[in-house]
């Protein structure tokens, strides 16, 4: 047997084990671990608060959390305490934006940060199996694919490969938001937020309605402002 078949061979055995009777996944044993020390939303969300406090002050995290210690710690097994749902604009870096190191965010990045089939996998892993205690879907000031869904409904704008479908499930927040008092762009901003927050709050699976239920998960929106590098949120 090659060795190129011998992997395809024990790759398939592991996807097999990791089916259960039922046909639902059974994820490895020491994939399954719990947020640190039983962290509450509350306290998680306090602790990006705090993360962006610093960020403002210019108190960058301590260097022992992202050296070879901090890297060897958390090599076998991952506990982050929160999900960012977030633009994958070069200019927002969750990690910096809140003062955190290896290990502690779960990120999630797509441009116009919004949710779709791989977005939702990815955020039930990390509530179901890693129990991250908290989700925020986070936008940003002037961004671009937000921007880009406003040109579609204004001016029926046509981009080239997947970009017009990129943008697709932006547009409804840009209709819902038209006519409102303020900066037509942030007023997007802001609404896509919303929308993907009362998405996961109200239509996704148990494996994220149980915890919301039961006050073990909280689910909140979030702006990131480029100017002042400062993250609002919307509790």
């Amino acid at each position: 047997m090659s060795e190129v078949s011998r992997r395809a061979l024990i790759a398939g055995v592991g996807l097999a084990a990791a089916v259960s009777a039922t046909g639902a996944p059974a994820f490895a044993a020491e994939t399954q671990v719990t947020a640190p020390a039983g962290l509450t939303p509350d306290q998680a969300l306090a602790r990006l608060k705090q993360g962006n406090a610093d960020f403002l002050a210019g108190r960058l995290p301590p260097v022992a959390e992202s050296d070879a210690k901090r890297r060897l710690a958390t090599a076998r097994s991952q506990k982050p305490f929160a999900v960012l749902v977030s633009c994958s604009d070069s200019r927002v870096p969750p990690e910096l934006l809140f003062g955190r190191g290896l290990g502690e965010l779960f990120i999630i990045r797509n441009a116009g940060n919004t949710i779709d089939t791989a977005a939702m996998g990815s955020l039930e892993y990390a509530v179901g199996v890693l129990g991250v205690p908290l989700v925020v879907v986070m936008g940003h000031e002037r961004c671009g694919a937000v921007d880009a869904a406003i040109s579609v409904v204004e001016k029926n704008t046509l981009y080239p490969g997947s970009i017009g479908r990129m943008v697709e499930p932006i547009v409804p927040a840009v209709l819902s938001s038209r006519g409102q008092p303020g900066d037509k762009l942030d007023n997007a901003i802001k609404a896509n937020v919303l929308r993907t927050v009362e998405r996961l709050r109200t239509a996704s699976e148990p494996i994220v309605l149980d915890p919301l239920k039961s006050g073990k998960l909280k689910v909140v929106g979030a702006r990131y402002d480029l100017d002042d590098g400062r993250v609002e949120f919307f509790e």
